[in-house]
């Protein structure tokens, strides 16, 4: 491993620069800053050889671009991308986002928003369930926000014009973009031609056979820098014994820089620097604030010696097979190249005979009705501290505040309510402080005429919630 050789004097240089080609996977001269690429570019070499052989990731580095090739071995329902605004892509941006690129990668050196736009609805027209319309504002507002994406990125650079103009108005906007054809052909490099895939299985890592014990320590180590914790009791007998060998965290810890924090029920990879995921937690705002809340909660109600004991039970059934049929339920067969088809790569191999069952581990259930009634509860306690929308909506925040600590893998929803996992626990004990900022000084205390009230910025108190572990 190079890391190994590195002195001591730049081995933070070199775990920044792995960290950062993680959280973003593609780098350019703008994108996500623009002093990232010429860190990566110092330690490519390294980079290349270290990333390869501890998660199976291939690196290339160019003069205007990095990109890494990373390995799915799972679909994750909860990833994806966002727009500038923090909302999530939907089916429709995801479609204009692959269109637009492969319209970008056919352009010259410069294309308008409308000629770009015209290019994706003729693509569009070609695929069932998929169409732009320019002259529908839902249409335009989501194919910008596509464009918007590929704009930070640095594959496109705005030269003239306004985009937002345009999805006012088409007929009176325009925007002129310079294209960036390194970082378009970047972009987009599947393993696989998608033309002659019948499942989005051929798109995910391959088959570990039985016994190929280098191959199934790179799996577990994929999945510790993109999961926040990874449970035992989800892995195979072969990687739940990768898991467990010091060796297996210990490469990752010196490439990334991070902790793992490791416990009988699984290992966490801990990022204190904040700068590996794209989630932090704890954090500020209401949803994280309030989530952090409940997992206390959640960990008093499973701990509480005087109330009946929550039922337990195992984890829900994995439903990745059925997310793997929706996906290939909807791949257009029209498109198919079928001389040049191939099979979708296997799953692990059978568990060998003789090796006993390991025993299922149960959680603690608790009710969605327990769930309700406690953000209710901490509502009316802390409520002038949320943000509005969340003061009046508390069915809603419980929702999001569940979606949160899921998102951490720190519960699993399931029916009737949602599984107490064991990482949990590590937020017990929250305690919170309400700080109380000092009202506005009114400088002109006597400016009011007589019988008028003073103004309600002069004597307004805010409030704010602190919440910490102890």
């Amino acid at each position: 491993m190079k890391a190994r050789s590195i002195a001591s004097v730049d081995l933070d240089s070199y775990q920044r620069a792995a960290r950062l080609i993680l959280t973003h996977h593609l780098v350019t001269t703008t994108f996500p800053d623009r002093s990232a690429l010429s860190s990566l570019r110092r330690w490519a070499t390294e980079l290349r050889e270290d990333l390869l052989a501890t998660f199976g990731y291939r690196l290339e580095v160019t003069e205007t671009t990095a990109r890494l090739f990373t390995v799915a071995d799972r679909l994750d329902p909860g990833s994806g991308t966002t727009t500038a605004t923090d909302r999530p892509f939907d089916r429709r941006r995801y479609a204009y986002l692959a269109l637009a690129i492969a319209a970008l990668g056919r352009g010259g050196g410069q294309i308008t928003l409308s000629e770009l736009a015209d290019h994706v609805a003729s693509d569009a027209g070609r695929v069932d369930g998929v169409d732009l319309d320019t002259g529908r504002a839902a249409d335009r507002d989501a194919f910008v926000d596509a464009v918007a994406w590929l704009t930070v990125r640095g594959a496109l650079a705005l030269a003239d014009g306004d985009a937002g103009g345009w999805a006012s108005d088409p007929g009176r906007g325009e925007a002129l973009y310079d294209i960036d054809r390194a970082v378009v052909a970047a972009m987009f490099r599947p393993p696989r031609a998608l033309q002659h895939l019948t499942s989005v299985r051929a798109l995910l890592g391959s088959s570990v056979p039985h016994g190929d014990s280098g191959e199934v320590r790179r799996r577990v180590r994929r999945a510790l820098v993109q999961k926040p914790v990874v449970y035992a009791e989800e892995l195979s007998d072969d990687e739940a014994l990768q898991l467990a060998l010091p060796r297996t965290t210990d490469e990752v810890e010196l490439l990334t820089g991070l902790v793992c924090e490791r416990r009988a029920e699984g290992v966490a990879l801990v990022d204190t620097s904040g700068r590996l995921s794209d989630v932090r937690f704890p954090n500020t705002g209401t949803v994280a604030q309030v989530a952090l809340l409940l997992a206390g909660e959640i960990c008093d109600r499973v701990l509480d010696p005087d109330a009946a004991a929550p039922e337990m039970m195992p984890l829900p059934a994995d439903a990745h097979d059925a997310l793997v049929a929706a996906i290939d339920g909807a791949i257009p067969r029209s498109g198919l190249f079928t001389p040049l088809v191939s099979a979708a790569p296997g799953e692990f191999v059978d568990r060998p005979e003789g090796v006993p069952e390991r025993a299922v581990a149960t959680h603690p259930l608790i009710e969605n009705s327990w769930i309700t009634g406690t953000i209710g509860r901490l509502v009316h306690t802390y409520g002038r501290t949320f943000a509005a929308q969340w003061q009046a909506d508390p069915v809603g925040l419980a929702r999001a505040a569940t979606e949160r600590l899921e998102q951490m893998r720190l519960v699993v929803r399931t029916a009737g309510g949602v599984l107490a996992l064991p990482a949990l626990a590590r937020f017990r004990g929250v305690t919170v402080s309400v700080r109380k900022r000092d009202p506005e000084i009114d400088l002109f205390p006597d400016s009011s005429p007589p019988g008028d009230l003073p103004s309600s910025s002069a004597s307004t108190v805010s409030d704010s919630i602190d919440t910490e572990i102890s």
